[in-house]
């Protein structure tokens, strides 16, 4: 059995951390460069950085990040934000990215998928999915979760995969910034319906959170930001604490 990962997730705003609430009421929360070399000092498996107010302008800005990222860290990273062609990946994987991660472009055109799961390989494409729960069902969001899709999560998230997508990021809307525990219930039936992959996203407030996203939720990786920006979790004490309860994880 694979180990569980822990993911402490950094969103970028004109080269600083960010975390909102919601999706809303944004705030500092710190020097990328720094957060990364703690954490990946404190015993993070992986990192996730989102620049969330990506532009063709400011993505040169970002990949020069990426490099300074890559130059002090030495556990492996995703980027995502903005990208929307081989030419844009190709960028940030050659600052030292090694990962990217695809959301509303891929959802405008899913072969992008495919474009590049071909010239990257699988294990580099990450397809980030935000997800509300509305009518009773869980659907699909882009725009950084300002425009409706109708498309129902489980869906996608095969579709994708078909397509080639090597990982599965899901971020719960209705779960984000809340501290009450990650979305169990579309996380278990993503899990289950793909062979991939599936980081769970949003929600994460204590350590039994974790637990249940691993057990119940079936998840292989939990990413988190407030809790890990603002030390209300210390990395190490979560892992030791989910040894304790028999999840596989690496210390």
């Amino acid at each position: 059995m694979l180990a569980k990962r822990i993911i402490p997730c950094l969103d970028i705003k004109n080269g600083r951390t960010v975390k909102g609430i919601n999706f809303e009421n944004i705030r500092d929360a710190g020097d990328p460069v720094e957060l990364a070399i703690a954490y990946s000092e404190k015993g993070a498996d992986e990192l996730v950085f989102l620049d969330i107010t990506a532009t063709i302008e400011k993505r040169k800005t970002f990949s020069k990040l990426v490099t300074r990222i890559a130059k002090q860290i030495n556990i492996p990273f995703t980027v995502g934000g903005g990208i929307g062609s081989i030419e844009d990946a190709s960028k940030l994987l050659n600052a030292g990215a090694d990962k990217i991660s695809i959301n509303s472009a891929a959802v405008n055109d899913p072969e992008l998928i495919k474009k590049l799961a071909n010239k990257f390989g699988n294990q580099c494409i990450v397809l980030a999915i935000d997800t509300k729960f509305e009518n009773n069902d869980w659907f699909v969001y882009a725009n950084g979760g300002k425009l409706k899709t109708g498309v129902k999560t489980i869906d996608w998230a095969k579709q994708a995969v078909a397509h080639g997508a090597g990982e599965i990021l899901l971020t719960s809307m209705n779960n984000d910034g809340t501290k009450n525990g990650f979305a169990v219930d579309i996380t278990k039936r993503i899990s289950e319906a793909v062979n991939v992959p599936v980081i769970a996203s949003g929600g994460a407030g204590t350590r039994e959170h974790f637990k249940d996203v691993f057990i119940d939720g079936k998840a292989d990786a939990a990413l988190a930001a407030s809790i890990f920006h603002f030390e209300e979790i210390e990395i190490y004490s979560l892992k030791k604490y989910l040894k304790q309860n028999k999840i596989e994880i690496r210390l």
